[in-house]
């Protein structure tokens, strides 16, 4: 009984979802190092390993977004080429969540960075060929189609 009412709440929200916020738009980060490894944080809300990123706020363009997501989660700064790589629609949740995909080359660490306690659990750096067993599939996916190895899905 306890979860059909969970999944009757869970109906409910999503329904209010779509009555009172238009569609959302966010961004996620491939960086890269020098050796080319690439940055993948794990929240704490959430299981399995991911690209940096997150909603792009009123007034900022999705380049901006990512470049803010990626120091305000990681500490990390980068280079100057924000590079669009692609854009995907998020079917999860409302189905109206539409996600910018990022490249960008790493620089330093800020060393006055303090991780987000309540949002960020982890974050490192893997080489491309020692990912960890629990990346999640829309991330491995979008690696995959970085090394050209798939075909780009329109589906985060």
């Amino acid at each position: 009984m306890a979860g059909l009412k969970t999944r009757i709440i869970n109906r409910l929200v999503q329904s209010a979802a779509l009555v009172t916020r238009g569609m959302t738009l966010g961004a996620r980060v491939a960086a890269f190092d020098d050796e080319n490894r690439v940055l993948l944080v794990r929240h704490q809300y959430l299981p399995g390993w991911y690209f940096p990123g997150g909603g792009v706020d009123a007034g900022e363009t999705m380049a901006e977004a990512a470049r803010r997501e990626l120091s305000e989660e990681t500490g990390y700064g980068c280079g100057p080429e924000v590079t669009l790589l692609s854009m995907h629609l998020n079917r999860v949740g409302t189905g109206r969540d539409h996600v910018g995909f990022f490249k960008v080359r790493l620089t330093e660490q800020d060393p006055n960075w303090k991780r987000p306690a309540m949002e960020i659990a982890d974050l490192q750096l893997f080489a491309l060929d020692a990912l960890p067993d629990d990346v999640t599939p829309a991330t491995a996916r979008r690696l995959r189609e970085l090394a050209g190895e798939v075909q780009p899905d329109p589906y985060w």
